[in-house]
């Protein structure tokens, strides 16, 4: 594991930008140090074989897949929301909620599945909607 860590310490003064700043190389030094610090005791808290280490290292996981969302399911009940006023000058729990139902701009209409999460944040922010059955 010492080794390893040596490795990357070579590793990371071998690319680091010559031409960059005495302040910069240094601030970069320490943030590999840290790193190297924080690999070994993630090693030592779970242990783990060093060819799956390596591995995960090499090759980060690809993103999973969204799946399509079916528009033409007739049996989920739908809201039509839209933005009637300005998210500006708002409590930033209330903006979130605007942005978790998806809307972005004013008299901007979507439609939203009728769940209790959706309708909940439908009804912290009612006084800023205009919300129809779809």
């Amino acid at each position: 594991m010492a080794d390893e860590e040596e490795k990357v310490v070579k590793a990371a003064k071998k690319t680091a930008v010559k031409k960059a700043a005495p302040k910069k190389a240094a601030a970069k030094k320490a943030a590999t140090k840290k790193a190297v610090v924080k690999k070994a005791v993630a090693k030592e808290a779970a242990p783990v074989a060093e060819d799956k280490v390596v591995a995960e290292t090499a090759a980060p996981k690809a993103a999973p897949k969204k799946a399509a969302a079916a528009k033409a399911d007739s049996g989920v009940k739908r809201l039509r929301v839209t933005l009637v006023r300005s998210r500006h000058g708002r409590l930033a729990s209330h903006k979130a909620c605007v942005v978790g139902l998806g809307l972005r701009r004013m008299h901007q209409t979507v439609q939203v599945i009728d769940t209790p999460e959706n309708r909940g944040m439908i009804n912290k922010v009612q006084y800023m909607l205009n919300v129809e059955e779809a």
